[in-house]
This record gives C-alpha cells, sequence and structure tokens, in this order.
C-alpha cells in the first residue's frame, strides 16, 4: 500500500508540474502531457478500486 502511496504522489507531482510548466512557458505539450498522465493515472485508480470490490464480494461469497 505505501508503493501506491507513493506513486500517486508522485503522480500528482507529475501532473501539477507539468500544468505549471505549461504556466511558465505557455507551451501546449505541458499540458497535453498533464492530461494524459491524468487520464492514465485515474484509469489504473478505478481498475485497482474495481479489484478492490471483486476481491471483497468473492471473500464474502466464499
Amino acid at each position: 500500500m505505501l508503493l501506491l502511496r507513493l506513486l500517486a504522489v508522485l503522480a500528482g507531482i507529475g501532473i501539477c508540474g507539468s500544468v505549471f510548466a505549461y504556466f511558465f512557458t505557455r507551451d501546449a505539450r505541458y499540458l497535453a502531457l498533464a492530461w494524459r498522465l491524468f487520464r492514465w493515472v485515474l484509469i489504473v485508480a478505478l481498475v485497482f478500486f474495481a479489484l478492490l470490490i471483486v476481491e471483497r464480494v468473492f471473500v464474502t461469497v466464499a
């Protein structure tokens, strides 16, 4: 769980860093990178929580 928290913090730092880089340089590449990172983090988080829910359902059934 510590590893997941560390990855979440690093992803947040990456997204915020990209947005700040966009504000300083006005280069749209950084904003696109932030959006891409956000989408991947959201997909991974949804898959992770879905697996937790599925595990909880199967453990209570068994």
